[in-house]
């Protein structure tokens, strides 16, 4: 199975080199394929893809030079249905033995399945990309277009035309000349409304059209966007881009242009005329907000004012005044904004409580002046109750098989205050065993929690924040506690958590999480286990006492299979660790340097972790939704844990060991500082291609009550979102070579980048490359090949590459990549990785992208 994977590779080549011999084959004979494009501009090729873009007609998309598109789409057949039938009465009797064999309807419907495939061949692929040279006119038309909207407007195109008859392909060659570049010389402005123009003098200086700037026609296109905006958030209620215009006079300039900016008033119908009406700023005269909107009833039965808006109810209004006032950004006799609109929108769907709300203005009839409008909010509740259910199926380096599910239930506006109150569930349950072997329990690792969560849509805090985080900000305040625990897995680990918080957003794309108290107890119930589970940190404890095998006490060893003593677990390797503590055992220097580090290491492990962190993240994004690719992210977060508890020590009267900690409840408390940087670029090249790099960097530092890092807060490299050549918890420490079970440090960097591309349909692929490593720092491991002693260890950094698979269903994207261990600085040969094969791959299963 494996010989002929590794041949894979080299079929597919094959078949590739077989398919592009002959990529014409399906074409008539008065047709030819475009191959190739070309844009110069005053002899220089153009590289730019937005001009490239202008093309009317484009060459098929190629993988590595290959049409593989094309290809696919040239495995259908022509008339497959006519070709049935013809296949069919080839021979004789055939028709009668298919239709014995099956039946006649069901020839029929295999004919149409026939036809049916071979459709599907050609949606996957990309038909052939045919010369046309009506399309080709309008190519030159269009780049002559673009250079006119860019400041050139004495452009002239040409094309020239490659045929290879024998071959039926051509390329096309276009050629511009440019000719002078407009700029402009003076702004002038024509603005007929007196508020109008009032408005655009303040800001006029913001423009990005100014004097000695080329011409651009994307940003007169941005300026018209700015006024708009401006204006409608200042109060003209009835204007329109479509009022902003510019007229550019060129003419014996010598390249010059005079502009002018035209604003008009707005044409209103007036009995049977038209007249022109000067814009006007208009105010809140009145605000109505209907709390329980379903779109059919009328009668009000329940109404109250508050903060000048009058909230009315169909039935008993169910939410308190003051917390719906809140979300209404529209404020009696304030100015018209768009943007209040905007965020009232925004706010009332972060709650979760009402229906996408519906916003309407009236003029005031009763405003003789005619600058009053009337603001009516329409909201329609969600059910007070909602449920979800989902399931799905994983494999980890501990489960070789696992089923787990989440639920939850959501209660809205559980204290009149449009809270929400979630109730979630999660359960696992799997197979360690090796499924191939019928006396192992199949199902044997059980894993099972729960999380009590509340929301509020406000800042809970002793003291007055709104100075400082308003209410625009969407602030929410949450508080949750949960509990998990795991049977069968590791150590059988049981987690207490709870979370008291705040999140909010200063600007569109900047958000805010501070987290007041992040408080996690996590207490391992198996302890005795470590043996089983960490098989290296065994072996190694096993080695020592094979190496001293004549001062073991005898009552910890057993015989194994092949006739070799070794140590019991868990009596024989507690009894055994115990000696060496109590110097009853004389190990050589060697013996005793990795004897202390596994015993310190088993301690870490098992010892129950007290966490009492507070943290601050800072997370910033310029995309502008899920369809931009062209954007960067950065994420920043610092932790700190133990503080208060080390600062009132003595008031609180903890316990104290002989080593000066503090213990609580009898556990050892964690003191740390923790920080994480994490930054994401994303370039898009066109055509569904994409350069996606990430780089990260986080340390822990420990200090006081701890001389390291609990393991729930510590680093980890490899698996499928970090270093792809490595499995989780595979990778690092520095050079070490992965010598544990479970490999982590507190310092760690990974850089990865992407390049991202379509296949066919919904399938697209990625060849990548990731980079990093952990190590230890500032704690208490001192191994040298393990802790990171200045920038020489940074050649201790980890690569891998690859390529992988992904399936766009839409809702989420299914991801397998396939990693290679390029370079391993813990390798003791070669760190250079050659064989490039599957026998040598790590496969990588994920849901959505890395990063």
């Amino acid at each position: 199975m494996n010989y002929r994977l590794t041949k894979l590779p080299l079929i597919l080549l094959i078949l590739f080199l077989f398919f592009s011999c002959n990529i014409t084959r399906k074409l008539k004979n008065d047709e030819f394929l475009i191959t190739k494009q070309t844009i110069t501009s005053a002899d220089t090729l153009v590289s730019n893809n937005e001009i490239a873009r202008q093309l009317s007609q484009q060459a098929n998309t190629k993988l590595l030079g290959f049409p593989l598109k094309l290809q696919i789409y040239n495995l259908a057949q022509t008339n497959p249905e006519m070709r049935f039938i013809n296949w069919v009465s080839k021979r004789e009797k055939r028709e009668d033995r298919l239709v014995s064999l099956l039946s006649r309807r069901q020839v029929i419907q295999l004919k149409k399945t026939w036809g049916s495939i071979n459709n599907s061949i050609k949606n996957t692929g990309e038909p052939p990309a045919l010369f046309d040279e009506n399309k080709t006119e309008s190519s030159l038309r269009r780049l002559e277009s673009w250079y006119w909207n860019h400041g050139w407007f004495n452009a002239e195109a040409e094309y020239e035309i490659k045929k290879d008859s024998l071959a039926q392909t051509v390329e096309i060659q276009y050629k511009i000349e440019p000719g002078s570049l407009y700029v402009i010389d003076t702004i002038s402005e024509n603005i007929e409304s007196p508020a109008a123009d009032s408005l655009y003098q303040l800001i006029k200086n913001r423009n990005k059209i100014k004097i000695g700037k080329p011409y651009n026609t994307e940003e007169f296109n941005n300026d018209r966007d700015f006024i708009n905006t401006f204006f409608r958030n200042n109060g003209l209620y009835h204007f329109e881009k479509e009022f902003i215009s510019f007229y550019a006079d060129t003419l014996n300039n010598n390249q010059k242009i005079n502009l002018e900016l035209n604003i008009q008033n707005r044409l209103v119908d007036v009995a049977d005329t038209v007249a022109s009406t000067p814009f006007k700023v208009h105010r809140i005269s009145e605000v109505n907000v209907f709390a329980d909107y379903d779109g059919t009833t009328t009668k009000v039965e329940d109404s109250v004012r508050y903060k000048n808006s009058n909230i009315y109810s169909f039935g008993n209004l169910k939410l308190n005044p003051k917390v719906l006032s809140d979300f209404i950004f529209i404020k009696k006799d304030s100015i018209y904004r768009d943007i209040d609109r905007a965020r009232t929108n925004n706010r009332i769907s972060e709650t979760r409580i009402f229906k996408y709300p519906n916003i309407l203005y009236q003029e005031d009839p009763r405003d003789s002046t005619g600058v009053g409008l009337i603001a009516n909010v329409l909201l329609t509740p969600k059910e007070r109750f909602s449920t979800n259910f989902s399931i799905d199926i994983s494999q980890s380096n501990i489960q070789q098989f696992g089923v787990g599910f989440n639920t939850s239930v959501l209660s809205r506006n559980i204290f009149r205050g449009a809270e929400t109150l979630e109730l979630s569930g999660r359960g696992n349950f799997g197979s360690s065993r090796d499924l191939g072997n019928s006396e192992d329990q199949f199902l044997d690792i059980l894993e099972y929690g729960a999380d009590l969560r509340l929301n509020f849509p406000r800042i809970i805090f002793p003291f007055p924040t709104r100075s400082l985080i308003k209410n625009t900000m969407s602030p929410f305040t949450s508080a949750s506690v949960g509990f998990s625990t795991q049977q069968n897995i590791g150590l059988d680990r049981r987690n207490l958590n709870a979370t008291f918080g705040y999140r909010w957003k200063p600007k569109d794309r900047t958000s805010y999480q501070f987290d007041l108290m992040n408080i996690q107890f996590v207490n391992n119930l198996n302890a005795e286990n470590f043996f089983n589970v960490f098989r290296n940190s065994y072996s190694e404890l096993n080695q020592i006492s094979r190496n001293n095998i004549n001062d073991v006490n005898p009552d910890f060893l057993f015989e194994n299979s092949e006739g070799q003593l070794d140590l019991i677990i868990p009596e024989g390797t507690q009894g055994f660790i115990r000696d060496i503590r109590d110097q009853n055992i004389n190990l050589n220097n060697e013996d005793q340097q990795v004897a202390n580090s596994l015993i310190e290491r088993r301690e870490r492990l098992t010892e129950n972790n007290l966490i009492v962190a507070s943290n601050f993240t800072y997370d910033y994004s310029s995309r502008r939704d899920i369809y931009d690719e062209d954007f960067s992210q950065f994420r920043g977060k610092i932790e700190w844990a133990g503080n208060l508890l080390s600062l009132f020590a003595d008031q609180l009267k903890l316990e104290e060991t002989q080593a000066g900690n503090y213990r609580l409840f009898g556990v050892q408390f964690s003191q740390y500082v923790k920080t994480e940087l994490n930054f994401i670029k994303h370039w898009d090249l066109g055509n569904q291609q994409v350069i996606a790099t990430r780089a990260y960097g986080g340390i822990a530092i420990p200090y006081k009550n701890a001389n390291s890092i609990p393991f729930p807060r510590s680093f980890f490299g490899g698996g499928p979102n970090d270093n792809r050549g490595w499995r989780p918890y595979d990778l690092g420490p520095g050079s070490t070579n992965a010598v544990n079970d479970f490999n982590e440090a507190n310092f760690k960097l990974s850089f990865n980048a992407e390049y991202r591309f379509n296949l066919f349909g919904s399938l697209n692929s990625a060849l990548f490359i990731d980079a990093g490593n952990i190590w230890n720092v500032f704690d208490n491991v001192e191994d040298p090949a393990a802790t990171f002693d200045g920038l020489k260890d940074l050649s201790e950094l980890s690569i891998a590459s690859g390529f992988g698979l992904r399936y766009d269903i839409e809702f989420f994207v299914i991801r397998m990549d396939l990693g290679f261990k390029t370079y391993n600085p813990g390798s003791e040969g070669s760190k250079w990785f050659k064989d490039y094969n599957f026998n040598n791959v790590v496969f990588n299963f994920g849901i959505n992208y890395p990063f």
